[in-house]
């Protein structure tokens, strides 16, 4: 698999991991260096691999944590760097979402991740291929 589909692929793991909520199919998500970058919806930024991992960590692991909901997913390949540009849908609110990942060997990995609210409505498109995320 190459190119968008590749990177699609990718940031459908990454809603997957989160609807699942777990942790280790979102370590295996993101990037393995320590670069890694995280802002999520009314936080400060993580840096750092063991920092953006806690925080996963204590999402997945609350009980109360959103159901969301990916819609519209476009990737943008840039070389070895590409990023997707979708919306979450979390019950009525709407985040317009960036997700950049860095190739590492065949596999396409999580550099940063960042959402946050939006005045934009989701395109009227299916909920992403792997169905709800709950």
């Amino acid at each position: 698999m190459a190119g968008h589909e590749a990177i699609l692929f990718a940031n459908e793991a990454f809603y997957r991991a989160f609807a699942d909520r777990d942790i280790d199919a979102m370590d295996a998500v993101w990037a393995g260096a320590d670069n890694v970058t995280c802002i999520h919806p009314g936080w400060g930024l993580l840096e750092g691999r063991d920092q953006v991992m806690q925080s996963w960590l204590a999402i997945l692991s609350n009980e109360n944590a959103p159901n969301i909901t990916c819609h519209g997913a476009q990737a943008f390949v840039h070389g070895d760097v590409a990023y997707v540009v979708c919306y979450e849908k979390i019950d009525d609110t709407v985040l317009i979402v960036t997700n950049v990942f860095v190739q590492e060997g065949r596999r396409w990995r999580m550099l940063h991740h960042q959402s946050g609210p939006t005045s934009d409505a989701p395109p009227d498109d299916d909920e992403s291929p792997q169905g709800p995320l709950n």
